[in-house]
């Protein structure tokens, strides 16, 4: 939905707006001017929040000068003389002497306080002001002799977004966004030392990060909620549903730290992931163009909009009544659609079942067609002053670190004490130097473990090469080799020899077919098991056909190594889900793997793909692709490992065998707990309770919520071992008189029923029914006649 006219509700200054050298200490007067520079481009707004005062023209000038003083300055350094350009790079040019460690050409104590990118043009032979070096500047570049003008530029332009990321580290509060900039001026300043693109690897991903995006379904919203409109008003609400992604596009998201009590824990992990990945793809490459940028709404979708919209949604709601009147007439009912579009969309997003959110769910073409063609005919430069903007623009116009938009509500409320919950940071260093002591001296342990994983000794025979993991098929497009197709041949025999009851040509067809893949387990040159899975990139899921190890060589770990390989295979190629129907036998081993018989996926997204078995159950794991299967298990056993030694180190230092409390003796009733002597050494802290109101009938409004924990509630009555008189209706065979006496039944299995019918829509109901149980049983097997 880019392109055409749309209104711009975001007037956020940009940060990252400095002109100056931050990173080199020579360049004093360069970095004053960048915080001057900074602060001009901050404006009045500085709370971060999204309204906007009268002021809000000269704040929205500001950014735009803002974003033209970083690309004025770099066109400076672009036009500078080859000299100084030269000077430039070799501040942050590795010293070429043999054996000399010094990253960058510091300038000589006589002219530390001039700037190369103004009149200051050092000779050639002038010597290094690092008392580790003393090596003359040419010596600083002398592997850039053959460099083009092009590639100078490049390495000059990704020196002023790092001398600008470091300006803005040093502004920001939030620790979680300074690591980020941190990382990010790490990582420029390896570019440069290296002369390589700036390439952004790791744990974060590569976006997009959601399918479908916020963008298409958005556009699904307008067609699926407005399709009914006549053409006017249907562009109206595609102006709304465009207006709403720019002002997406441009926002601010707050820290994580900031929505720490905001959100439930499970929320805000992945708010602190997307936060993260907003801030490297989206944010700052607005200001640090080294960097390639991506656009919000087009790399995230339904989970970071969540989290989000409730006070996003506000602050676009105060934007249109503070701005209603720099609208131009023929956008004023942009402002009024706007909460209906709003509504509408939080409902989609709290519906599970929602088409929109469905990556499979698309407009018809001649609807996307005729949105093309209006937008087409509509785009027309803004006009001046009069508040309206294309968004089509790769560039954001708020930069820098994001500012905080509302007050912390819960500061006031915790206990100081909760702040000082985090082991200091030497502690964990000293437990972990521990741990890492305790493998390399205990010589016994080594050679004799005792409590070893299975998953250890499977990795420690694929580091030797005793054991390879490899991804083999079939193909009729491009010759296979043999040696895959011997693979190919024994793992239809490990198929077909650990799963008898299925017929070997229908093992030979899989195994063999184009489709299908199949990971295989390799040792000593023949494969001993192997998992023959087909992908199903389009839909987001992977199929589990076949599983299975040769019965000499199970109980070993090899399964579950085998499973972390695919799900590792599966990550790298944007697969996030596994499915597979598993038989009884299979059931345990997929449950140890991650697999569950809650299904998350929408049915419209596997039915039809998936091959269905009788008397097997479909099986489900979801992804997370932030981590590696083939070292989470090392992980978790690392932590605990360091856990345990943080423990016994606290027992040692808290460890003392105190005097018994004589004061009861003496006729005191109750002493406060505090009072205990040794209590507070340990770390008790006294619970600060809120006082207790009444409990609300419904404590959440969501139904899935209240669906889940009367779940819960009635599994766990069911399992109880005096539960069996209640699990089913009574029948007149079994008592003939209890219709008589007993006018409302009540059981478990009937409130099972209606439970998945939706009948609970309130905490109330629940509890009656459950009561009724109990008072049916109390009042039938009561002694008194009835």
């Amino acid at each position: 939905m880019s392109g055409g006219p749309s209104v711009t509700l975001k007037s956020q200054p940009i940060d990252g707006s400095n002109s100056g050298n931050a990173a080199a200490q020579q360049q004093q007067q360069s970095a004053n001017g960048a915080a001057s520079s900074a602060n001009q481009g901050q404006g009045s707004n500085t709370n971060g929040s999204a309204g906007v005062s009268g002021g809000a023209p000269a704040q929205e000038g500001t950014r735009q000068n803002s974003l033209q003083r970083i690309q004025q300055r770099k066109q400076k350094v672009f036009n500078l003389p080859l000299p100084q350009k030269v000077a430039k790079l070799s501040m942050y040019s590795a010293c070429q002497a043999e054996g000399c460690r010094c990253t960058g050409w510091k300038t000589p104590q006589e002219n530390r306080h001039r700037d190369v990118e103004s009149s200051y043009c050092p000779e050639f032979n002038e010597e290094c002001r690092n008392s580790s070096c003393r090596h003359s500047l040419r010596t600083h570049i002398a592997h850039l002799d053959n460099i083009t003008s092009s590639s100078m530029d490049e390495l000059l332009g990704a020196i002023i977004d790092m001398e600008n990321l470091f300006m803005s580290m040093q502004r920001v509060e939030d620790e979680d966004t300074k690591k980020v900039y941190l990382y990010l001026f790490r990582l420029l300043r390896q570019c440069v030392l290296t002369r390589q693109q700036a390439v952004i690897r790791g744990p974060l991903g590569d976006p997009p990060f959601e399918s479908p995006c916020i963008t298409k379904a958005v556009l699904s919203l307008v067609f699926y909620k407005y399709q009914h409109l006549n053409p006017t008003e249907l562009q109206t609400m595609t102006e709304v549903a465009k207006t709403f992604l720019n002002f997406l596009n441009h926002y601010n998201f707050e820290s994580p730290s900031t929505r720490r009590g905001e959100l439930a824990h499970e929320d805000a992990s992945n708010y602190k992931i997307n936060y993260t990945r907003w801030l490297v793809f989206c944010h700052v490459p607005a200001f640090c163009n080294s960097l390639r940028q991506f656009e919000t709404s087009l790399v995230f979708g339904r989970t970071l909009l969540r989290t989000v919209f409730q006070y996003m949604s506000q602050q676009l709601k105060k934007k249109c009544i503070s701005e209603r009147d720099r609208f131009p007439e023929d956008k004023r009912s942009i402002i009024t659609q706007m909460p209906k579009f709003l509504e509408a969309l939080r409902a989609e997003l709290l519906k599970d079942d929602s088409p929109i959110w469905d990556p499979n769910y698309r407009p018809p073409n001649s609807f996307v067609i005729q949105q093309r063609k209006r937008n087409q005919e509509a785009a027309a430069p803004p006009a001046p002053g009069g508040g309206a903007a294309a968004i089509g623009s790769n560039k954001r116009s708020s930069v820098g670190e994001p500012l905080h938009k509302r007050p912390k509500k819960e500061t006031l409320e915790r206990p100081i004490s909760e702040n000082l919950d985090d082991l200091p940071t030497d502690v964990v260093m000293r437990a972990m130097k521990s741990v890492s002591e305790s493998k390399t001296t205990n010589k016994s342990e080594i050679l004799f473990p005792v409590n070893v994983s299975r998953d250890e000794n499977v990795k420690a025979e694929e580091q030797k090469r005793a054991i390879e993991f490899h991804v083999v098929g079939n193909s009729l497009t491009k010759p296979v080799d043999k040696q895959t197709i011997l693979w190919l041949f024994g793992l239809q025999l490990v198929f077909a020899y650990q799963l008898p009851e299925m017929p070997r040509e229908y093992i030979s067809q899989l195994v063999f077919d184009t489709k299908h893949k199949t990971l295989a387990l390799i040792k000593e040159s023949q494969p001993i098991g192997g998992i023959c899975f087909r992908p199903f990139p389009s839909q987001g899921f992977t199929e589990i056909v076949f599983c299975a190890v040769t019965m000499a060589e199970q109980v070993k770990g090899y399964g579950t190594h085998l499973m972390n390989h695919l799900k590792d295979y599966s990550i790298q190629r944007g697969i996030k889900h596994l499915l597979t129907f598993a038989d009884c036998d299979a059931i345990g081993y997929f449950k140890k793997q991650g697999f569950s018989k809650d299904i998350k996926l929408a049915r419209p997204v596997y039915a039809g793909y998936i091959k269905e078995y009788d008397s097997a159950t479909l099986m489900h794991c979801e992804l997370h692709p932030t981590i590696v299967n083939t070292q989470f298990i090392a992980v978790i056993r690392n932590q605990s490992e360091i856990l345990k030694e943080l423990i016994a180190q606290r027992h040692n230092e808290v460890q003392k065998v105190r005097a018994g409390l004589t004061c009861f003796k003496e006729g005191v009733r109750s002493i406060p707990v505090e009072s205990i002597p040794g209590l507070m050494e340990i770390g008790w802290k006294p619970q600060m309770r809120p006082a207790r109101s009444a409990r609300p009938l419904e404590e959440s409004s969501d139904p899935e919520k209240l669906a889940t924990s009367f779940a819960s509630v009635l599994q766990s009555v069911r399992q109880h071992t005096t539960a069996w008189p209640f699990l089913r209706p009574v029948t007149a065979a079994e008592v003939p008189d209890y219709y008589d006496h007993i006018k409302y039944p009540m059981d478990l299995k009937t409130m099972g029923e209606r439970l998945k019918k939706g009948y609970y829509q309130t905490r109330r109901l629940f509890m009656a029914d459950m009561a009724r149980i109990f008072s049916n049983c109390r009042f039938y097997n009561s002694p008194e006649p009835k």
